[in-house]
């Protein structure tokens, strides 16, 4: 069986890396891109590296005919995906690679993101996307909220050693480190080379970035009790990866344990041997998330650090991930492709 796909939001990164994943599936057929400031344009107009595929041009939303779609991919801007989430057909399947559907409680939206949810009957519908954890529940779902790319790595270390209760909860600090495609397409000046190139910095300070949202929803819930990290992200002048090194209370030997039992079976979360560490080189263009585990010098304590692709594993090969789910797919189907080296 061929599954009909659209993809909304065609133009960005998330975009253009849900195209190169599922245009190697062999059972998804893109059938609609849309990308409303590029409608009319050709693929290779926008990505010229995708100019070799047989794809649709751009269009519309309000050109897609989707009654012949099996699944919906929303790679839009937060806000703006609630609205057209919530005109959409209600039994169409939708991964939405947005923020506006990842928090439950909708007064923490508005605390996060500055603006009331318009869209309430499909938030409390939506499931959350980080795969690993909510599997059974993606199954079955109409509305997937993928993760915050951010979120996803610092939640592949932590949660295990939450739910395990081998690290001091009221003792955690998440260094990230992320690259410049995580902050989309759109042209700012912060992001122009000469203003990023040969330097790094940190932003969002103090707890205002907002994936803090969702680790407080998450953690809290799996802690039972409420549970604040401190976060502190860096943006980089690299294209892609994230790098997290976490710093946390508890028995090196018990964190890698309770971590490599968590991950034993995952096809995509790679544990390193007791002492190594990953890097972003050795997952760019993959859906892998290696985690490595260091005793620090202070006793009682360790650093756990992971590197994924934030546009892959912690976006668009995420959410490639959920609809293998969501369709009847074999899970790992169109994703197990080599990391790109060097």
């Amino acid at each position: 069986m061929t599954h009909k796909i659209a993809i909304l939001g065609a133009s960005g990164y998330t975009g253009a890396e849900l195209v190169r994943l599922i245009a190697e599936h062999p059972n998804m057929e893109i059938a609609a891109l849309a990308a409303e400031r590029k409608a009319g344009m050709t693929i290779a107009q926008v990505f010229p590296h995708l100019r070799h595929m047989d794809l649709p041009d751009l269009c519309k939303i309000s050109e897609i005919d989707f009654s012949r779609i099996d699944l919906c991919f929303c790679a839009l801007p937060h806000k703006t995906s609630q609205e057209v989430i919530s005109a959409l057909p209600k039994d169409l399947k939708i991964i939405d690679l947005s923020a506006d559907f990842r928090l439950t409680d909708p007064d923490e939206y508005e605390k996060w993101y500055g603006n009331p949810h318009s869209a309430l009957e499909q938030q409390e519908e939506a499931v959350y996307g980080l795969t690993e954890f909510y599997r059974d529940e993606i199954r079955g779902a109409r509305l997937v909220a993928g993760t915050g790319c951010n979120a996803a790595t610092g939640q592949y270390v932590l949660r295990p050693l939450v739910s395990a209760g081998v690290i001091d909860l009221d003792d955690i600090v998440l260094d990230l480190k992320c690259a410049v495609s995580g902050a989309g397409r759109s042209p700012k000046e912060n992001l122009l080379h000469a203003e990023l190139s040969e330097g790094t910095n940190a932003y969002a300070v103090g707890g205002t970035h907002r994936h803090l949202g969702e680790f407080d929803q998450e953690f809290s819930k799996l802690a039972g009790r409420t549970v604040h990290v401190q976060f502190t992200p860096h943006l980089i002048p690299a294209n892609r990866g994230i790098l997290a090194t976490t710093y946390v209370k508890g028995d090196p030997n018990s964190v890698y344990e309770t971590l490599a039992k968590a991950y034993a079976d995952e096809p995509f979360i790679q544990m390193l041997p007791m002492g190594e560490t990953p890097s972003t080189h050795h997952v760019r263009g993959s859906n892998f998330c290696h985690i490595g585990v260091v005793a620090d010098r202070i006793e009682r304590r360790a650093i756990v650090i992971a590197a994924l692709d934030n546009l892959t594993k912690g976006s668009s090969g995420q959410a490639l991930q959920n609809a293998n789910l969501m369709l009847g797919e074999i899970e790992t189907r169109g994703l197990m492709m080599a990391p790109l080296f060097p």
